[in-house]
Formats: structure tokens, C-alpha cells, sequence
């Protein structure tokens, strides 16, 4: 592969998956009282500590994949914090077969394991030139 393209596939990569956790990390912030509901609706434990751990991992992990400092231990960690809150929250299993919801919450996990994919891609292959890990390995030459 060209390798403008793939620097440009990489940082296009990185932003889009850093904001995928961003802006759900802002939503949960102004909209704190009705996801704790909904998170105590599906019996998470301790939801109110998990659901400021969670904005925290989605905004500080979130920035760190955007601008590729620590890329491959904060894209390990999202891909984490998917899969956990794809068992909790799209928990399609748990739904009647004629449950109007059941398709929706199955498309969602099946979703979130795509970006769970996308994310150990990342874990495994690192951010690419463009990215504060590639200046700060370069600098220590």
C-alpha cells in the first residue's frame, strides 16, 4: 500500500474511533441522571463509580487514540471498555425472540465487536507516522 495512503487510513482511523468515544463521553456527562438509570435499569454493579470511570476512559483514552500518544495501550483499553459494555448494555441474548428490541441491541453488540476490531488493530500495529508516539520514538534516537 501507498504509504500516504496508509499514514492517512491510520490518522483517519484514529480520529474516527476517538470520536466514537468522545462524544458518547460528553453525552454522558450532560445526560449523567438518565444513564445512570439506564445503566442500574440493566443491573450494572456499582453503576455510578463505572459510569464516571467510563467517561473518563472515553474522554482522556478517546484523545490519547486521536493525537496517537500511548495509541496501542489506549486503543487495548477502549476495545476493554467496549466489550464490557456491549455484555452489559447490548445484551441481545436476554430478549424475547419477539422482543421489538431484540434486532436493535443485536445490531449494537454486533457493531461495537467491529469497533472492538478496529481497535485491537490498533493495539497491534500502533498509530502510524502521524501520531505522537511516532515523534516521541523518533526523538529518543
Amino acid at each position: 500500500m501507498n504509504q500516504y495512503l496508509e499514514t492517512f487510513c491510520l490518522l483517519s482511523g484514529r480520529f474516527l474511533l476517538g470520536v466514537y468515544f468522545i462524544l458518547p463521553g460528553i453525552s454522558k456527562i450532560t445526560g449523567f441522571d438518565a444513564t445512570l438509570t439506564y445503566m442500574n435499569d440493566h443491573n450494572v454493579p456499582i453503576a455510578s463509580v463505572l459510569l464516571i470511570v467510563t467517561i473518563i476512559i472515553q474522554l482522556g483514552a478517546g484523545a490519547a487514540l486521536i493525537v496517537g500518544f500511548k495509541a496501542k495501550y489506549m486503543a487495548f483499553v477502549l476495545a476493554g471498555l467496549t466489550l464490557v459494555i456491549s455484555i452489559y448494555m447490548h445484551n441481545f441474548w436476554d430478549l424475547a425472540d419477539d422482543d421489538a428490541n431484540r434486532a436493535h441491541e443485536t445490531q449494537n453488540f454486533f457493531k461495537n465487536m467491529g469497533i472492538m476490531a478496529g481497535l485491537l488493530m490498533v493495539a497491534a500495529l500502533g498509530a502510524g507516522k502521524l501520531s505522537l508516539d511516532s515523534k516521541l520514538s523518533a526523538n529518543k534516537v
